[in-house]
């Protein structure tokens, strides 16, 4: 199997499952408010890749973190941040389990790791590589002669990342940060009372987790500068070879609107879950690959539903299958840079071609699949009725019926040999 390393900017092969584990950390979010759609995406990618690689043989670990520590909690919720992060975090919890996939394997918290934060950070300034000042403490990014190889961002073009007239060099960036008015979450460390700037929390997780070198770091492209670039050079900076292959996922785009109508002001995982369901959503990500961007509108979601109930419908309708690709297809769409886009054609030859047994397998490694349920007597007599209406041209009555349908959760598909019922 190979996958993009934005470090390397070239596709890169994991070695074979018996040389040893994959370890991987994938960026988590910043819990100060409900998830936002787009925090979505890093979460599904991990997912789905680590049972992948599971499913081909490998010993795989998945890491996602909560930073519950953050200039954005202290903005949200001054003097009760602690009590934010900790209920945000809880419906990020329940919001990612709507999806149906279960949870990554470790879940740390900034807030568990602040001995370990503190250790780190001594670390670097014992060897010049940091200094502090006033109670905060910024990481020396003149030391770092290749600062700058994971972004392609040319060192002396950088703007400032945190403004400071006491830093040293305009480019350092923080690693602790002195306690602030207002700010009710701090603890003691050897520079006064403070807490742990952003990148510093994920160097320390991803470390404590899964060691100082481990196979793979993720996240969204809108982290690889500054937030990945300063993982990786304070990290690096204690001789530390840390991640060896780092994947970014493209964001999401709203195809000139700020948001999807149907979805009203709220892009919330919760809301898109509640208004299109776990399998459209799931449906939905599948359709772009993960480097790239992926447009978030009424009509790509619909297109979603569309291609979920043919899917459906190939299920319940069983008809003989004829010859298609195996499985050896699928295999090579996943395993070449995880090609979803490509596996779901695989599918849609299979759904054609009616391998149901493929179909469901497939599905399945995405979380998604069917087992054939038979509707209700309910439903039935509300179809047999519906087919009544139809045949005396009463098609008023026969739209009232097939509202009602869905509304039990099933869709009525009708054709030259009649109607055929689907769950939603």
């Amino acid at each position: 199997m190979r996958l993009y390393n934005t470090l390397s900017r070239q596709l890169e092969e994991l070695p074979e499952p018996e040389a040893g584990p994959i370890r991987m950390y994938y960026c988590g979010p910043t819990v100060y408010q409900r998830a936002h759609i787009g925090n979505a995406r890093p979460f599904l990618l991990g997912m789905w890749l680590r049972d992948w690689l599971r499913l081909r043989g490998y010993d795989a670990k998945l890491v996602h973190n909560i930073t519950d520590v953050n200039d954005k909690i202290y903005d949200a919720a001054p003097g009760a941040s602690a009590e934010l992060a900790t209920r945000a975090t809880q419906w990020y919890l329940e919001d990612i389990a709507g999806f149906g996939l279960g949870l990554p394997d470790s879940l740390p918290k900034a807030t568990e790791h602040i001995p370990g934060i503190v250790s780190f950070i001594e670390q670097l300034i014992a060897r010049g590589n940091a200094y502090a000042v006033e109670g905060d403490v910024y990481f020396r990014v003149a030391t770092d002669p290749g600062y700058g190889r994971l972004s392609g961002q040319r060192p002396d073009q950088m703007e400032e990342q945190e403004p400071n007239a006491l830093k040293e060099d305009p480019r350092d960036f923080a690693l602790w940060k002195a306690n602030k008015p207002g700010e009710d979450t701090s603890w003691d460390s050897p520079w006064g009372r403070g807490r742990p700037g952003w990148h510093i929390e994920c160097s320390v997780m991803a470390e404590e987790e899964l060691g100082p070198e481990f196979e793979l770091h993720g996240g969204g492209l809108d982290l690889v500068f500054p937030h990945h670039e300063n993982e990786l050079a304070q990290s690096t900076a204690l001789g530390h070879r840390f991640a060896r292959i780092w994947t970014h996922n493209g964001m999401l785009e709203f195809g000139g609107e700020k948001m999807s109508k149907s979805l009203g002001n709220d892009v919330s995982i919760r809301n898109v879950l509640d208004t299109w369901g776990r399998e459209v959503a799931l449906l939905f990500f599948l359709t772009a690959h993960w480097r790239k961007p992926i447009d978030f509108t009424d009509a790509t979601l619909e297109q979603a539903k569309a291609q979920w109930q043919s899917f459906g419908q190939a299920i319940y309708e069983a008809k003989p299958s004829r010859p298609a690709v195996g499985w050896e297809a699928f295999e090579r769409a996943l395993d070449d840079d995880f090609n979803t886009p490509e596996a779901l054609a695989v599918l849609h030859e299979w759904r054609r071609a009616s391998e149901l047994e493929l179909l469901n397998e497939g599905l399945s490694v995405f979380g998604l699949g069917f087992v054939r349920e038979e509707a209700p007597d309910e439903v039935r007599a509300l179809v047999e009725e519906r087919e009544a209406a139809r045949d005396g041209k009463d098609w008023q009555r026969s739209d009232e019926l097939r509202d009602r349908i869905a509304e039990l959760g099933w869709i009525v598909q009708d054709g030259p040999d009649g109607s055929q019922l689907v769950p939603r």
